[in-house]
This record gives structure tokens, C-alpha cells and sequence, in this order.
């Protein structure tokens, strides 16, 4: 890949310039990084634009260090919420991290990139430190952030340590002294506070690569609170019937960010839904197929395609459909949860409340609803479970 193809294929946008950061890399190896806060215990796709990023670099023979926020994490990323986060425990960290490395080994070579984790110097930071580095950046600057605004607007509460964050976020560049962070367009604010860090007490330039947020299968912006998540460690299956369930307007952005279809391919795919030429059906199986093909495998791509065709194209009954057992009547957000169809209570209930769920091919409203016999569970477009009474 050449330095153009890296700094243009799943970038928003290069700060302050893309022009400084190509003669930056002509002349030697650069250090790159991004961090992951281990909020939770599963990736979704929207992640994986990053890594791949990342993984760009690294393949061209650049530093690259996977950074896990094991000490931003205790402060809470404020970004995109209105709303401070619940602290996180040092147990349920390391239970979220150990999970990550699983679930990426098909987007990383570990070979070609470090493993870093920022409690190793945030945590080691006193007093005079947290002041030092704080003396550096203008309270009004933090509170110029536009959810604080919003908040302060509704007479809502900024905490503290939520002004807390970029700075330690900022700080990471300082202590790794890279030339580079790459992070999502909603963590622009924070990385151009450790451009400004770096400058400050590093004396040098640090370059700020964004890459594009993703929409998750609504159409709206993929998060895990929004119950549109596509789950990087999702069933073959599961995963393959979230893609093919994506709006039409959706299957160009997810063939360019979250595959390694050649763009050429890409642009020719999109002229040809453009001009009416290609059923949008046909372009979302190239797109999971190749999406189920590199984060499981070929053949698991190809069983997921025939299941697929089989149940929703053919009408037949599915197959190899998980089983889940009780031996009472069962809330149904419960078993949607314990389950796996969900990752948390909270999404299980929205699903609900937004008609994608059926219970023996009734539409489900009613978050009280019980399972109390055998039978067939969907939930969205294209999963299913199988309910037994035992």
C-alpha cells in the first residue's frame, strides 16, 4: 500500500495537514498508535476500522502500538455521551481485555504491532504531575466541548474527571512520544489536546489521523447502547444476517471501511446500484461474505450464505438453530440477554420496544411477556432460537 492509498482509504481527515504527514513519512518510520478504553467486553465493526488502519501502518513497516486504556478507562470517555459514564472496576477491565485479543486475531498481526497499557504511566502520575500536565490546557478550552455545552444548556452536570479525560488521553502521546494517533471522528477533540500536549512538552508536531464513524443496522451510529451493533465476535450466521439487514445506503461505506475489497471494485459495485444495474441483494452477500470471510473463514462465509438463501430466499425452516433451555417461564428480555441475541438487558428491551422481536411468528411488545414452553424465537430480520422446555 502506498503512503497516498494509507492516508486516503478510511480517512476522514488529516490534522493539521495531510501534505506534512506524507513528507514526515518519505523521510523515515514513523511511531503510530491508537487506544481502546476496555469498556465492554465485545467489539463491533465499527472498531475494526481503526485496527485496520492501524494494520495499514504496520504492514508498511511503521511503529504501531495497540494502546489499552487501563488508566483512561477509570475516568470515562465523555465523548458522544450526554451523560458521564458508570465507572468500571480493575476486575471487570481485565476480564474485557482478555476477550479483545480473541476477537481481533484475524485483523492484527501481533507480530508487526506493540501492546502498550496506559495505567502503566497514568497511574504512576502525583500530584505536581496532574498539575504540570493541566497547566498546559485552558479550562475554557475543555468546556468548549460541544456535549458539555449541550449539557450546560440543559443545566445538566459536567463532572471533574470528565474534564479529566483528554488530558490523560493527550498525556499518552507525550509519554509514548509518537508522531501519529489515529482514533474515530468523535475522538478528534481529544487527540488534538495531545497534539497540543506533545507540542508543549515534547517540543514536537504529532500528526491526528480520524477515521469515519460507521451506521449500525438502523442506520444510525453503531454503538452498544443503541442494540445496532454488529459483533465481531457474532456468530458466522448471526453476523452474516446483521450485514445482509443494513440499509441499501449503508452497503458502499461498510464494502470500503470494514473490507478489503479492492476500491476499484468498490466504485465499480457503486455506479452499478447507482444505475439500477445490480440488486442492492446481490451487493450485501459480496459484502458479508467477505466480512464473515476474514473475521471467521470461507467456509464458515459460505455455510452462512447457504443458511441464509435457504431460510429467508427458499422459506425453508432453519438449520443448526441454537438451542436455549429453561425449566420455567422466562422473562423475554431475559432470554434474549442470557442468550447471547443481546449484550445487555437495556438492548434486549429496545429490541422489543422497536417490533424486532417474534415469539412463534407473533410480534413481541410487551417487555413482560414470559417464555414458557418450546418454540422458535427471531429476533431482528434474520436471527432465530430455539426455545426448549425441559
Amino acid at each position: 500500500m502506498t503512503t497516498e492509498e494509507i492516508l486516503t482509504r478510511r480517512t476522514a481527515n488529516v490534522l493539521p495537514d495531510k501534505e506534512g504527514l506524507t513528507k514526515l513519512m518519505s523521510g523515515k518510520k514513523i511511531r503510530v498508535y491508537q487506544g481502546f478504553d476496555p469498556t465492554g467486553p465485545s467489539l463491533h465493526l465499527g472498531h475494526s476500522i481503526g485496527i485496520r488502519k492501524l494494520m495499514d501502518f504496520a504492514n508498511a513497516g511503521h511503529e504501531v502500538i495497540v494502546l489499552f486504556g487501563t488508566g483512561t478507562v477509570l475516568a470515562g470517555d465523555p465523548s458522544q455521551r450526554d451523560k458521564a459514564r458508570r465507572k468500571i472496576d480493575p476486575e471487570q477491565i481485565e476480564k474485557n481485555i482478555s476477550t479483545w485479543k480473541e476477537q481481533v486475531k484475524s485483523l492484527i498481526d501481533f507480530d508487526k504491532v506493540q501492546i502498550k497499557y496506559n495505567g502503566e504511566w497514568l497511574l504512576k502520575l502525583n500530584l505536581a504531575d496532574i498539575v504540570n500536565i493541566a497547566s498546559n490546557i485552558s479550562a475554557t478550552q475543555l468546556f468548549k466541548r460541544d456535549m458539555f455545552q449541550r449539557r450546560i444548556e440543559r443545566e445538566d452536570t459536567v463532572w471533574t474527571h470528565e474534564l479529566l479525560y483528554p488530558l490523560l488521553q493527550g498525556y499518552d502521546s507525550v509519554a509514548m512520544d509518537v508522531d501519529l494517533e489515529v482514533g474515530g471522528t468523535d475522538q478528534e477533540f481529544n487527540m488534538l489536546i495531545g497534539r497540543e500536549l506533545q507540542r508543549k512538552m515534547n517540543n514536537r508536531e504529532k500528526f491526528v489521523l480520524t477515521v469515519p464513524m460507521i451506521n449500525g443496522t438502523d442506520g444510525k451510529p453503531m454503538s452498544k447502547t443503541s442494540g445496532n451493533c454488529v459483533w465481531l465476535n457474532d456468530t458466522p450466521e448471526d453476523m452474516y444476517g446483521k450485514l445482509m439487514s443494513i440499509p441499501d445506503n449503508q452497503i458502499i461505506p461498510y464494502m470500503e471501511l470494514v473490507t478489503d475489497l479492492p476500491v476499484s471494485e468498490v466504485h465499480e459495485t457503486e455506479e452499478r446500484l447507482k444505475s439500477g444495474s445490480e440488486n442492492p441483494m446481490n451487493a450485501k452477500k459480496r459484502l458479508a461474505f467477505a466480512v464473515v470471510e476474514q473475521l471467521h473463514s470461507k467456509e464458515a462465509a459460505g455455510e452462512a450464505q447457504e443458511e441464509f438463501e435457504n431460510v429467508f430466499q427458499k422459506k425453508e425452516a432453519p438449520e443448526n438453530v441454537e438451542i436455549f433451555q429453561i425449566k420455567e417461564a422466562v422473562n423475554i428480555t431475559d432470554v434474549i440477554t442470557n442468550s447471547g441475541l443481546a449484550q445487555s438487558k437495556s438492548e434486549a428491551r429496545r429490541l422489543v420496544e422497536q417490533g424486532g422481536v417474534e415469539w412463534e411468528g407473533e410480534k413481541v411488545s410487551n417487555l413482560s411477556t414470559l417464555i414458557d414452553k418450546s418454540g422458535l424465537l427471531k429476533v431482528g430480520k434474520y436471527r432465530f432460537l430455539k426455545i426448549e422446555r425441559i
